[in-house]
């Protein structure tokens, strides 16, 4: 039997990883002129390799029922923000205690959504094989 999780691997938890980060910059985004509001990150290389050694992906919460199930991974959101999700250290923080730095994550922001792309073609890339293999065309 042909396990597609398997053949996909760790290029379907990145992509879990870099959506859930996307999450993050664009909440931190979000907040950067709320008092008080410490920004947070994932750190990528502890998540990933943290799901890899759990045997299993990330999965994330359905906060609605019209969202797609992402399968039962070994690693919810909870973990994830335990293990991984790191508070940004302020380069200059502010006086109301914000540690958002706006260029930072927007730079973070662009950044993941590169890698996300170049993860998501690597994945196409392995389907695209795979259909190949299975049509023989």
């Amino acid at each position: 039997m042909f396990d597609l999780d398997a053949h996909i691997g760790l290029h379907a938890d990145a992509l879990r990883l870099r959506s859930k980060r996307s999450e993050m910059i664009a909440r931190n985004l979000a907040n950067a002129d709320t008092p008080g509001f410490e920004a947070r990150d994932i750190d990528f290389r502890q998540a990933l390799s943290s799901a890899r050694r759990e045997g299993g992906a990330v999965s994330l919460t359905a906060t609605q029922s019209q969202h797609l199930r992402t399968g039962g991974g070994a690693m919810g959101d909870r973990q994830l923000n335990e293990a991984a999700s790191l508070y940004r250290v302020p380069v200059a923080p502010s006086i109301d205690g914000n540690t958002v730095d706006v260029q930072l994550e927007q730079a973070a922001f662009s950044e993941n959504a590169i890698r996300y792309q170049t993860t998501l073609h690597f994945v196409n890339s392995k389907l695209r094989g795979l259909m190949t293999a299975l049509t023989g065309q």
